[in-house]
């Protein structure tokens, strides 16, 4: 166990999680929503920290990161827990797990950094559940990577407040946040979370400078409005600019969604020419067998910078020192 960060101390030794917008406040003994984090005798501790349930050796474009040292591969790793509670989540077997309820592996961060480098991983990602809830785990891991010249990487629901974010882009290099639709009375229902906080989270991360994709699963009848996917895409130009990379994902049935269909490839069609026209440069399709909707095209020429394929391989093409080949137009990313 860890000393957590970010709680507050109350009366008769309860404590107040201030980690994430849900503010757990938690007696002794009692573990907070996301069931990562435990007041012990009037302190709050992580639960999870150093305990993997999930390690493997990741191509940065399964995160998805298709602008983000495209062809490396990442040393991922998750625990158990989530400070959300989706309907849909596809790892909902650890994320809504409790503590020992899985094996894990012992992996301190010394030992994370280690196993990057000897298998020769540009960066670490915090993956498979929320990194959030492993928030110390995860920093204490970034700033060591750091100094070995490794870059971190969170694939994030972005349900996390202000300052433990500031303190985290200090040493994160990259973010795919999950944003789960432009609708607050769905996340409401279907995560359980709000989508205020998120927003303003984006807006964060873009300003710290930490390389930034958003992920939209479209889920049929739920979140496939095309004039809310229109409002979410303005929104992005607007407040994040038109180089994010936009990943609209199929959906499959799972977990307490399984009566839903997967999502038509027309839908994801329809999105995708509402991103572009919207101004949005770099806008992809996932989680279908299709190699069409992963390449990378020059804003400018047109020219194909990267061609990917549905298995997560990456050909670098035709940029250079994050520059078009063909007509020099710089491509926003972080190539090396």
């Amino acid at each position: 166990m860890k000393l957590a960060l970010y709680f507050e101390k109350l009366k008769n030794k309860l404590v107040q999680c201030q980690l994430c917008p849900r503010f757990c406040k938690l007696k002794p003994e009692d573990i907070g929503d996301c069931r990562a984090r435990g007041n012990i005798d009037g302190k709050l501790f992580s639960l999870v920290y150093g305990k993997a349930v999930s390690n493997s050796i990741d191509p940065i474009e399964k995160k998805p990161l298709f602008h983000f040292l495209p062809g490396t591969t990442a040393y991922s790793i998750g625990t158990t827990g989530c400070n959300l509670h989706c309907a849909h989540c596809q790892n909902w077997e650890t994320s809504q797990g409790e503590v020992g309820e899985y094996p894990v592996k012992e992996l301190p961060p010394e030992k994370v950094v280690e196993e990057a480098i000897n298998n020769d991983c540009k960066s670490i990602a915090f993956t498979y559940n929320e990194p959030t809830i492993f928030y110390e785990y995860a920093l204490d891991t970034a700033k060591l990577a750091k100094k070995k010249g490794l870059k971190s990487i969170i694939v994030s629901n972005g349900f996390i407040n202000k300052e433990p974010l500031e303190k985290w882009s200090k040493y994160i290099d990259a973010a795919n946040i999950d944003l789960k639709a432009f609708d607050d009375k769905f996340y409401r229902k279907i995560t359980t979370a709000w989508l205020e906080p998120i927003l303003e989270n984006l807006k964060i991360l873009k300003k710290n400078k930490v390389w930034l994709e958003i992920t939209y699963l479209i889920i049929p009848k739920l979140n496939d409005d095309f004039k809310d996917i229109e409002k979410m895409c303005e929104w992005i130009k607007d407040n994040l600019g038109t180089n994010i990379p936009l990943h609209f994902n199929a959906f499959y049935p799972c977990y307490n969604l399984k009566d839903i269909q997967p999502t038509p490839i027309e839908t994801l069609i329809k999105a995708r020419e509402i991103a572009i026209q919207t101004g949005l440069n770099f806008v992809y399709i996932g989680n279908i067998n299709e190699d069409n909707f992963l390449n990378t095209y020059c804003p400018k020429c047109k020219s194909s910078l990267i061609e990917r394929s549905a298995g997560y391989g990456a050909e670098i093409r035709n940029i250079e020192k994050g520059k078009c080949g063909e007509c020099g137009e710089k491509v926003e990313g972080i190539w090396e």
